[in-house]
């Protein structure tokens, strides 16, 4: 089963990706205008008004900016639990087709099984996403994807789930050191950005990964970086000595500034 996937946008300035597998095309979070989005998408080949749905993580602009553009497509569904829902429809003068979904419970939408799970974030209900597509055959084979981009810290839930997942999508936020050292970020936003609620460090989720056995990754996708507090060649230099990568799985370095996809 071909399956597309592509990060199309990965910082505080918005985040974004499409995910196309078994004939659906999808959105997972949409951090920037609908306008472009609508560029974005055609980039790949996909028209906006084709997508089958847009899944959204938490309320944060930088998460949930493109809803208001998009939701000139009256009849794209908009998934979200009640409390983001809550957060993003004043900003609205519309309100989309949202559907919406409960954290923690399983639910089906065409091809795929998505499990929303918790994760700890300065958010009304945050969460992570995994999907789950495919039979057990040879010809659509079980394939899965865990989309975990904002979180202060990984709890147990939260690393099984990561566990499973054969593409897994996960945020290496900022360096330590580089965060203390920054002059534009007063300390109570650094003190935010590194408490439990807030985001996850190089440190922080190289040790995390690097925990986790029986793991069932085939690509990992390192998303989300600061573009002032991070570094593509620290992120890299790092994660080269992640046991498992290159030979049980690659690895790859979203660029915060072009988005690009960059292998480590």
């Amino acid at each position: 089963m071909d399956v597309h996937f592509k990060i199309l946008g990965s910082s505080s300035s918005g985040n974004s990706a499409l995910l196309q597998a078994a004939g659906s095309s999808i959105l997972i979070d949409a951090g920037m205008s609908g306008k472009k989005l609508e560029i974005l998408l055609k980039n790949e080949g996909v028209s906006a008004e084709s997508l089958d749905a847009v899944f959204l993580t938490h309320e944060h602009n930088d998460h949930s900016a493109g809803v208001r553009g998009l939701s000139k497509f009256a009849r794209l569904p908009f998934f979200a639990n009640q409390d983001t829902i809550q957060a993003i429809q004043p900003k609205l003068q519309k309100r989309p087709n949202w559907k919406i979904f409960e954290t923690g419970k399983a639910f089906s939408f065409g091809p795929f099984t998505i499990h929303p799970f918790s994760v700890p974030h300065d958010a009304y209900d945050p969460v992570g996403f995994f999907f789950e597509w495919g039979k057990e055959d040879l010809f659509a084979p079980i394939s899965s994807l865990a989309w975990v981009t904002d979180l202060g810290y990984v709890p147990t839930l939260v690393k099984e789930r990561i566990r499973k997942a054969k593409i897994l999508v996960v945020e290496a936020n900022h360096c330590a050191k580089m965060l203390e050292q920054d002059t534009k970020r007063p300390w109570s936003l650094k003190q935010r950005i590194r408490g439990r609620h807030g985001h996850l460090s190089n440190d922080s989720t190289f040790e995390m990964l690097q925990s986790i056995d029986g793991y069932c990754w085939e690509k990992v996708f390192l998303m989300h970086l600061s573009k002032d507090c991070n570094d593509i060649k620290k992120v890299q230099e790092k994660f080269s000595t992640l046991k498992g990568q290159g030979t049980r799985f690659s690895t790859f370095v979203v660029d915060p500034s072009t988005s690009q996809t960059i292998p480590i």
